[in-house]
């Protein structure tokens, strides 16, 4: 891409993303839940766009997430099986060094379990491919929010609440606000990094043609389990922010979210332009803004809207937004086209 059209992407959304909570004091979760947006969307581009695997299943990690994180927030001070009995939690008050320590431990923990599942995993689900392994991860995250659904030690179907932050309102919005933002900032310059390197280029072979890349060396197991444990590193940590961010962890609709979040990370990438590194970002902008205002004026029909976006998407738009736009502007991204009449 073109580092001056890059640039013009770069500066103008840093600076709203630094200035939108004291812009919007009252919008501020609102924000920080589209920062998770941008995330999940170019987490899952690295397998989806950049490898062409279509997971259905990265809400996976998600979850994992989310539950790493208050295991650990909790699990440093207070015996689990306790605080999430009946009123447990109540019984418990956490210091304010008691909650800032479990947050931050939370927080990386959730990323580097989430990665080690990835890796876990995938030494079995990358034996399927194409529908097969989009159906192989939907399932496995089914399974996750039913399995913990019905986990006593863990709250089961009640859920588990995060410990009280030990602040104001503002305080703790601002504080997740710049938190989301700062996850989605390091996710966007990892990926940039990652297409840049060696890595780059082998998982966009095994896209083009995975039996190819194998004969030509490239370990092709080893880079798939790779990029999805990088890309379950992100997701674990926007489920930790998130979970702290709703305060209460219920298994099927927050935890393991597979016909909303799952859905919208999927939507957003193919919005935006898979395969592209500004493409999710752009998607997932404008897909959030606009899943905020049908919710907010035209409520009741918010799902009618976000099912024909994806329907023109997916049926008349299917190169998404940055696509249309290195088609109709090449040399904004660097890409020279020939002259055919002048090389006539």
């Amino acid at each position: 891409m073109n580092k001056n059209f890059s640039f013009k992407l770069h500066f103008p959304i840093l600076v709203f993303g630094i200035a939108a909570p004291f812009l919007f004091p009252g919008l501020q979760l609102q924000f920080a839940t589209l920062w998770v947006m941008v995330l999940f969307a170019l987490t899952w581009d690295i397998m989806g766009g950049q490898m062409g695997y279509n997971s259905l299943g990265n809400i996976f990690f998600f979850g994992v997430g989310m539950y790493t994180s208050v295991l650990f927030q909790v699990g440093q001070f207070a015996e689990i099986g306790a605080y999430t009995a009946a009123h447990g939690g109540d019984s418990f008050t956490f210091t304010n060094a008691e909650y800032y320590q479990g947050l931050v431990i939370g927080i990386i923990m959730s990323g580097v379990v989430a990665a080690i599942t990835a890796a876990l995993l995938g030494w079995t689900v990358f034996g399927l491919r194409g529908p097969y392994f989009a159906i192989g991860t939907l399932g496995m995250a089914i399974a996750a929010g039913e399995l913990m659904g019905t986990w006593e030690w863990v709250g089961a179907g009640s859920g588990i609440s995060v410990p009280v932050f030990p602040g104001s309102a503002y305080a703790r919005s601002l504080l997740f606000y710049f938190l989301c933002f700062g996850a989605a900032v390091l996710t966007f310059v990892a990926v940039q990094w990652i297409y840049k390197t060696r890595f780059g280029l082998a998982v966009n072979a095994i896209r083009d043609d995975e039996e190819k890349a194998e004969a030509m060396g490239i370990h092709t197991l080893r880079y798939k389990t790779v990029a999805w444990s990088i890309s379950a590193f992100f997701v674990g940590i926007s489920g930790a922010l998130f979970g702290n961010i709703t305060g209460i962890i219920e298994p099927l609709e927050v935890a393991f979210p597979t016909v909303t979040f799952g859905i919208f990370m999927v939507a957003m990438t193919l919005l935006g332009g898979k395969g592209t590194l500004w493409g999710p970002v752009l998607g997932a902008i404008l897909f959030h803004t606009l899943k905020e205002v049908t919710w907010t004026y035209f409520l009741g029909w918010q799902w009618v809207a976000l099912g024909v976006l994806i329907i023109v998407n997916v049926v008349f738009f299917q190169q998404g937004i940055m696509g249309w736009l290195m088609e109709k502007f090449p040399e904004k991204f660097g890409i020279v086209v020939e002259n055919k009449e002048a090389t006539r």
